[in-house]
């Protein structure tokens, strides 16, 4: 890009680019520290917040675990989206379709109030944003498009389609799966189709869901019923229905009746007739994970750095915890006078995400390959497995301290 005296270029600490859930709660983290951050995205306009969690409830949610809570209210975000929508869920109930296994988890055995929370993703966004623009040091542009990456003489360098340039000695990439920004950079990516597709929707049920999220294991994908609850009405679920690309075809061909009957049908009414109350998407679900999360001065973020299948709601769970533990890093090395974009300092980030996403990525696959199969020993296998879980205290316990997001070392801000 041709530079001019007309476009002299504007400094930050930190560059964020992508404004979602993941680029937002960083730039807050940052922001909350008197870091000079410009948090940068292409939509036009922040959420109207005193719009989201009122009335019908969005379709995209989010499984926000008592770790991203915690990350969440010392952001000061969590006490506006709790007055606003949030569903907690105290119980798990996860069975096999093909069979006779069941396995079912609880708060109390985990040790806590809640396993977690079933949020709209909307919320989440908007109450980060909302603290945003309480943080002087935060220069939020929206209606920014980046066309460029460079490396200038002090640090990365952003060319914006307005022609303006932005630098910093950190870049970040919070841009999502199809990161533009990772291209950019130079950084591969592992990525393999799952051979599904999420069909999204929301529902109103017979009976109430009672705090209890609940998933079955069906011969095309796993079927997810997240509790939402709608002005103290608890029969309303977020449905994520994983199945193969045909059958998601299928399903949202469907007018809402005969959706709502195939969706009794495939979750055994367990809550009783299913009423469509939305439209029906099909997402596709391809996993990626990025060979490196960082280079000289940038850094991969959630989706830019892994994108994982939604069988646990894992993804924006360990985009947080991305976000949390870069911030921290970043922080301690300002605080020594470090550069911000230090390889070294970088690749303790690396370090510590990279191992924990990697292994999740696997578990999820792994999960998705068993229950995907129709092999009889497999099929006896998976039921005996769920059924022995059910029964033995110290592995449910394990599971739960993985499924709440209690792995490893937390960074301070998760404590």
């Amino acid at each position: 890009m041709t530079k001019t005296s007309e476009q002299p270029t504007t400094h930050f600490e930190v560059i964020v680019v992508g404004g979602g859930m993941v680029g937002a709660a960083l730039a807050a983290l940052l922001g909350q520290a008197g870091v000079a951050v410009a948090l940068l995205d292409a939509r036009p306009e922040p959420l109207a917040a005193e719009a989201v969690g009122r009335g019908q409830p969005a379709m995209r949610v989010s499984a926000l675990t008592p770790v991203s809570q915690r990350l969440l209210e010392g952001l000061g975000a969590w006490s506006w989206m709790a007055a606003r929508r949030v569903t907690p869920y105290r119980f798990m109930q996860v069975w096999d379709g093909e069979g006779s296994g069941e396995v079912s988890f609880s708060a109390e055995q985990a040790g806590v109030p809640q396993l977690g929370h079933i949020v709209e993703n909307d919320v989440i966004l908007a109450a980060l944003e909302r603290r945003l623009a309480e943080f002087p040091t935060v220069s939020m542009q929206l209606g920014t498009r980046v066309i460029g990456l460079h490396q200038g003489a002090a640090g990365r360098e952003v060319a914006l389609e307005d022609g303006r340039r932005l630098s910093a000695p950190l870049v970040v990439a919070a841009d999502g799966a199809h990161s533009p920004l990772r291209e950019s950079a130079g950084i591969m990516v592992d990525e393999h189709d799952t051979g599904h597709v999420a069909v999204v929707t929301t529902v109103r049920t017979e009976r109430s869901h009672g705090g209890v999220a609940r998933q079955v294991f069906l011969a095309t994908g796993p079927l997810a019923f997240l509790p939402l609850t709608v002005e103290g009405d608890e029969r309303y679920c977020s449905i994520v229905w994983s199945t193969t690309p045909e059958e998601a075809a299928r399903l949202t061909a469907l007018d809402s009746a005969a959706l709502g009957r195939e969706l009794e049908t495939a979750f055994e009414a367990r809550l009783g007739a299913v009423e469509v109350v939305d439209r029906a998407l099909a997402v596709p679900l391809t996993q990626r994970h990025a060979e490196h999360y960082v280079r000289a001065g940038f850094a991969l973020v959630g989706d830019a750095a892994h994108s994982i299948h939604p069988l646990a709601g894992q993804g924006v769970n360990l985009g947080l915890m991305d976000v949390a533990v870069l911030a921290e890093e970043l922080l301690v090395a300002r605080r020594r006078g470090i550069a911000l974009g230090e390889p070294r300092m970088l690749e303790r980030y690396a370090r510590r995400r990279r191992g924990d996403n990697a292994a999740m990525l696997a578990l999820m696959d792994g999960f998705r390959l068993l229950f995907g199969t129709r092999h009889p020993a497999l099929t006896l296998l998976r039921n005996l497995g769920l059924s022995g879980v059910d029964r033995l205290t110290p592995v449910k316990r394990a599971i739960m301290q993985q499924a709440i997001g209690q792995r490893g070392t937390l960074p301070t801000s998760c404590r």
